[in-house]
């Protein structure tokens, strides 16, 4: 098929000079699957990660990924705040771009909402030490509504974490990795400084929308700072809490243009996460309109996320410009040969069908 025939989800794009194959990718997808806690990527994060690798995505963004210990959001998430980490996560890089896939990792703090159970175990609050917990940290001493109150960082150990992000990018780097998102959504410690619901501090990093959105942009600086002009970086923001009072669209417009001038390359658009009874209508392709908002008001790269199931539904969001990108995740979880199946869907011919798996490819019915 002729590139200008193509639909638009499957024409490659191109950040800081590096070019993504098509824009069907898949989001960080947190597997709470570190049995020994210690922040290691596992054997299933390679066989996870490296299924999805070969399944026809133009990027997978490896899953949630703390820059220190006390960030994770549980005792089962991986992290890269040390080099054994970092040498582990460099396999499964390597083998992810074999495939002709870019792949990324999502850096970030679970701050207030960190030390929590997996998500299929029985919800009881803060874990206690003695279940492996630990005292959670936040802007403010204002907990997650059936969490504990967390420390209130004071202004140095915020420093500490801004280099704690960068020396993790770093890492990321040297691990292989083509691109960092920076996670500022879904209540993590970047979103709780940015809303006035979690941050009532009256310092440097609190009260206006530029003290609130501080700790961000320092981090953005010494990311950008770290691993130089050629690697791409990304955002994943929330657009709305969901509640009056709470961070809005016109502020995070705001704050995407000032990302943009510290080194910002695209943002990948979700919404809300920062307090647990927001009346959130859900529907496919709920949040779309948040990347389709924000992509208009801050002249920014978006990519949509939020129930797109179908390759007809992905494609439609790219070709009608809502976003630039489209996010599937459950799909990928279901089928990691989505991508595959997608472009046979769309009547795309592609040339980078694994070659072992060439014999079983998807095919016209006439073929």
């Amino acid at each position: 098929m002729p590139e200008s025939a193509r639909p638009h989800l499957f024409s490659p794009i191109t950040l800081r000079g590096m070019e993504f194959r098509n824009r069907l990718w898949v989001p960080a997808l947190t597997m709470f699957t570190v049995e020994s806690r210690d922040g290691m990527p596992s054997d299933f994060h390679f066989v996870h990660l490296g299924a999805i690798a070969t399944g026809g995505a133009g990027a997978v963004i490896a899953e949630a990924t703390s820059v220190e210990p006390a960030g994770r959001a549980s005792p089962h998430d991986v992290g890269l705040w040390n080099d054994a980490q970092r040498d582990s996560w460099a396999r499964i890089s390597r083998f992810a771009k074999e495939y002709g896939t870019r792949i990324g990792i999502q850096l970030g703090h679970a701050g207030r909402k960190a030390s929590q159970p997996r998500s299929w175990e029985p919800q009881i609050g803060t874990l206690p030490t003695s279940m492996g917990g630990w005292t959670t940290v936040g802007p403010s001493a204002v907990a997650y509504q059936g969490l504990d109150v967390p420390h209130e960082l004071t202004g140095d150990e915020v420093r500490a974490m801004v280099r704690a992000f960068a020396d993790a990018a770093r890492r990321a780097q040297e691990a292989g990795f083509d691109f960092v998102e920076i996670h500022a959504a879904h209540g993590f410690l970047i979103h709780q400084f940015l809303s006035p619901i979690s941050n009532r501090r009256r310092d440097e990093y609190g009260g206006s929308l530029e003290n609130r959105a501080r700790f961000f942009l320092e981090i953005v600086t010494a990311i950008r700072e770290t691993v130089g002009e050629s690697m791409p970086l990304l955002a994943r923001v929330s657009a709305t809490d969901w509640v009056e009072g709470g961070w809005n669209e016109e502020e995070t417009a705001l704050v995407t243009a000032w990302a943009q001038e510290r080194g910002v390359d695209f943002f990948d658009v979700s919404t809300g996460g920062l307090v647990p009874d927001a009346t959130i209508p859900v529907f496919p392709g709920y949040q779309v309109q948040f990347a389709d908002r924000l992509k208009a008001a801050a002249d920014a790269t978006t990519g949509a996320v939020g129930l797109i199931l179908t390759p007809a539904q992905a494609a439609e969001i790219v070709e009608s410009g809502q976003a630039d990108v489209a996010f599937v995740g459950r799909e990928f979880l279901r089928d990691p040969h989505f991508g595959l199946r997608a472009a046979h869907e769309l009547g795309v011919d592609i040339d980078y069908y694994p070659q072992p798996y060439h014999r079983a490819r998807f095919r016209s019915p006439a073929a």
